[in-house]
């Protein structure tokens, strides 16, 4: 079911005049950006041009940002990371229900390995995990607080073709059923098409490209304008 209308006019991410630089290289430049509640956004852009930068401001881990104006974001964040960051010494489910109080949180922590489809894995260690199953791990320790913002970097960056393919699937069903905002960084523009509904390249410091994504239209369309937005052309086959 899509989001109500009202929902989406509402910010769940509101920045304002946001700054970064390191040393004399300034990579954030004055950055405006408001991502609605419950929209899936991803972010492209060149290697070092400020994605993880943008998206770590946002879940509050860089106070090296400074701006003009404002930037907020919900109360309950999570972060999902290239590589799983599972503990090695600890059992799936107990990773998953990490840091969650009460009596019940691994009564909360079993369904949501299961929505991943890693029921049956609770007692499993992180070393016997797939890289694939690993990320499924990671993904069901971000929901079971369910959410309000969803930031993640290059999630499935370190897996293979066919594995990227299911946790594309899975990632947009969880989304569909849990609705938080999402933040998605990536270098594939094909990923961000597949999964997001609005598509951001970030260029020379702000945002060049603001792309709203129908996916009832064909995908070349939008693949072609990112393509270029970042510098590449393809050759006719």
């Amino acid at each position: 079911m899509a989001p109500h209308t009202e929902q989406l006019t509402r910010p769940a991410v509101r920045i304002r005049g946001l700054t970064r630089s390191f040393g004399d290289r300034t990579v954030l430049d004055s950055i405006d950006l408001d991502l609605p509640a419950g929209q899936f956004t991803a972010l492209l852009g060149h290697s070092g041009s400020g994605k993880s930068t943008l998206l770590r401001a946002v879940a509050g881990l860089d106070h090296g940002v400074r701006g003009t104006g404002e930037l907020s974001a919900p109360e309950r964040v999570s972060v999902v990371f290239q590589d799983s960051r599972l503990l090695p010494w600890r059992r799936v489910l107990d990773n998953v229900v990490l840091g969650l109080d009460g009596r019940d949180a691994q009564d909360r922590g079993r369904p949501a390995l299961a929505e991943v489809g890693l029921a049956g894995r609770e007692r499993a260690w992180p070393g016997e995990l797939s890289g694939g199953e690993a990320q499924r791990a990671a993904l069901a320790r971000s929901l079971v607080r369910e959410p309000e913002l969803l930031l993640a970097d290059e999630p499935f960056g370190a897996l293979d073709a066919l594995t990227r393919i299911k946790m594309h699937h899975l990632l947009r069903e969880l989304w569909k059923r849990h609705r938080p905002s999402v933040l998605l960084v990536t270098h594939d523009v094909d990923e961000a098409i597949v999964l997001a509904d609005r598509v951001l390249v970030l260029e020379k410091g702000r945002i060049g490209v603001d792309l709203t994504i129908d996916h009832n239209r064909p995908r070349d369309e939008y693949r072609t304008r990112l393509l270029a937005a970042l510098g590449v052309t393809e050759d006719p086959v």
